[in-house]
Order: C-alpha cells, then sequence, then structure tokens
C-alpha cells in the first residue's frame, strides 16, 4: 500500500452500490436507503444484492469479485456484510483498490477482495451503533462519491484483519482446485481459472473429478447437456462450474463451499 491518495471518483463519481447480509423480508434495506437519501438525495445506488448468507464472508467476496469491475472506476462499493467486524473491540475501513472505492468492516472482507494489497487503506471513525453499515460505512461512502479523498475519511493504515484466499494447486498433469461458491440454482463455482486450465494443458484434454464422479467434456452452457446430466463450464468470470442441467448439483452431488475439485489433463 502507499500513501498517495488518487481520486478516481470521476466516471463512477456519485455512484454508490449496496451488497449486503440484511436480507428482504424486514425493514433494514429500506431503513439504509432512507439514511441515504438524508445523506445525498441525488446519489445513484444501484443494489448489487440483499441476499447474502448472514455473516457468509466468502459469499460476499464472491458476489462483488463477481461484478465490481463492471462498474466505472471511481465507484463506491458498501459492504454490509458481517458488519460489527471481528473481535472484540470492531473497526470500520475504507479502501482503494482496483481503481475503485470500498468500504466495509474491518473483518477480513478487505483482505480477501484485495489479495491482502489494497492500493490504499485508511481507519474510519469508530461508533458505538446497532447500524454499523447505516452510521458508520454511509457517511464515508458518501463523502467518497461526492469526490472526498480516501485519506481525509481517517488514518492511513497498514493493517487489516488477515484472511487468506484458497489457493489452486498446480501440478504439471493436474489443478486441485476447491468449490468458491454455489449459486442460488445450486451450480457449484470453483477457484480454477481458464487461465490455469490453459497454461497447465497446453491444449490437452482433460478430465473434472469431483466426488466419485468425472466430467470429461467441457460445455459451452449448463444447457447444452440432457435435462438431469452433469455439465461443465466456464462462467463469465472464467471460472471452471459444475452443474446438472435443470437440477441442483449442490444437492444431487453432495458438493458444497470448499469441496475439492480436480483437472486432470491427457498425459502424452
Amino acid at each position: 500500500m502507499n500513501n498517495t491518495t488518487k481520486n478516481y471518483a470521476t466516471a463512477g463519481m456519485g455512484l454508490i452500490t449496496l451488497l449486503t447480509d440484511f436480507g428482504y423480508r424486514d425493514h433494514y434495506v429500506a431503513a439504509l436507503k432512507a439514511r441515504l437519501l438524508q445523506l445525498a438525495p441525488t446519489t445513484t445506488v444501484v443494489d448489487i444484492s440483499h441476499g447474502v448468507e448472514p455473516f457468509n464472508i466468502a459469499h460476499a467476496v464472491h458476489v462483488l469479485q463477481a461484478v465490481f469491475r463492471d462498474f466505472p472506476p471511481g465507484t463506491v462499493h458498501v459492504i454490509g456484510v458481517d458488519d460489527h467486524g471481528a473481535g472484540p473491540e470492531p473497526g470500520w475501513q475504507a479502501a482503494l483498490f482496483a481503481g475503485h472505492y470500498f468500504v466495509a468492516a474491518d473483518n477480513g472482507i478487505l483482505a480477501l477482495l484485495t489479495n491482502g494489497q489494497p492500493a490504499e487503506l485508511v481507519a474510519l471513525p469508530a461508533a458505538v451503533t446497532p447500524s454499523p453499515t447505516r452510521d458508520v460505512l454511509l457517511p464515508a461512502a458518501v463523502a467518497l462519491a461526492q469526490g472526498e479523498p480516501l485519506n481525509r475519511l481517517g488514518p492511513v493504515v497498514t493493517k487489516f484483519h488477515q484472511l487468506n484466499n484458497r489457493q489452486v494447486r498446480l501440478q504439471d498433469h493436474r489443478i486441485t482446485g476447491h468449490v468458491a461458491h454455489v449459486d442460488h440454482y445450486g451450480n457449484l463455482i470453483t477457484n480454477i481459472s481458464r487461465t490455469a486450465v490453459e497454461a497447465v494443458g497446453h491444449g490437452r484434454g482433460f478430465a473434472v473429478h469431483f466426488g466419485r464422479d468425472v466430467v470429461r467434456e467441457l460445455h459451452p452452457h449448463f444447457s447444452a447437456v440432457p435435462p438431469g446430466e452433469a455439465v461443465v463450464v466456464f462462467n463469465s468470470q472464467n471460472c471452471l462450474c459444475l452443474g446438472i442441467c435443470q437440477g441442483n448439483a449442490s444437492e444431487l452431488l453432495g458438493l458444497h463451499f470448499d469441496s475439492q475439485v480436480d483437472v486432470r489433463f491427457t498425459v502424452e
């Protein structure tokens, strides 16, 4: 991290996204938006999701990593997941990464999202409140969206709560990865990238092994096989995914978050 603040809030000026585990049944999201209307009534707000599994940091990181780069540089992303933070003395932070701003609790989300390397990180003023997302993160997000430099929100820091992403293991004829996310349809999204498959495979054929099952053919989309059959695809983020056509792969295959998946290449 460096100590030089660069203001990216030009193309994304005034744009704030919301990602929370607040759900859709209660008043929590409405209260969040009411506060935003009080702070900045003309601010453009985009809901990424409020359906993140409660306290599920890995789910939040997966959803945000899949979409944040589609927004203009300078967009401010509010992450209201497990927003009371980690440990007995919670904290909240704002970060600059890949030309975007992020505000979140110091609970490991920013470490995972940035692979431990934000361009800049500041501590936000702490507050005793039942809703840190509304009372701590939103004011910081509004300030950033209105062009306030990051280093004016709080002191620059170099430490945050550390969590590590699962690493893919690359061998000459094999890649070992894990399920990084189970989506709404029960599809299993792995941390194995198209880049890794191409780098190890060099055009060779391969089979994907998961549990006791094997799929030996890559398809362009989940409906490219008959209903009920297992299918392997690369999604729009170029992650290797396992699914069952018109079925829930997680339930039917007995695989879940962190389950091991192997790609084994033909040995010539």
